[in-house]
């Protein structure tokens, strides 16, 4: 459910197909930068209503990560 949710959010806001995400692939290799990397961040909090990190950010690599830290704090 997480991980459906993120990957609709990651391709609407970077235009990427759903092929595209999967959650192992790395935000380095879908093109995403340091500035994509906040952004996401940005809309993370929004939608979750959860505070990342910067520690928390430094941990995201992958989809993957990122889907195990939402699981931690929600």
């Amino acid at each position: 459910m997480l991980f459906e949710k993120l990957r609709t959010m990651i391709c609407e806001e970077f235009e990427l197909s759903e092929d595209e995400v999967t959650p192992n692939v790395s935000f380095a290799e879908i093109g995403m930068d340091s500035l994509d990397m906040v952004d996401l961040v940005m809309s993370i909090e929004d939608e979750f209503c959860v505070e990342v990190t910067d520690e928390a950010l430094e941990g995201f690599r992958t989809v993957a990560d990122v889907v195990k830290f939402l699981e931690s704090v929600l």
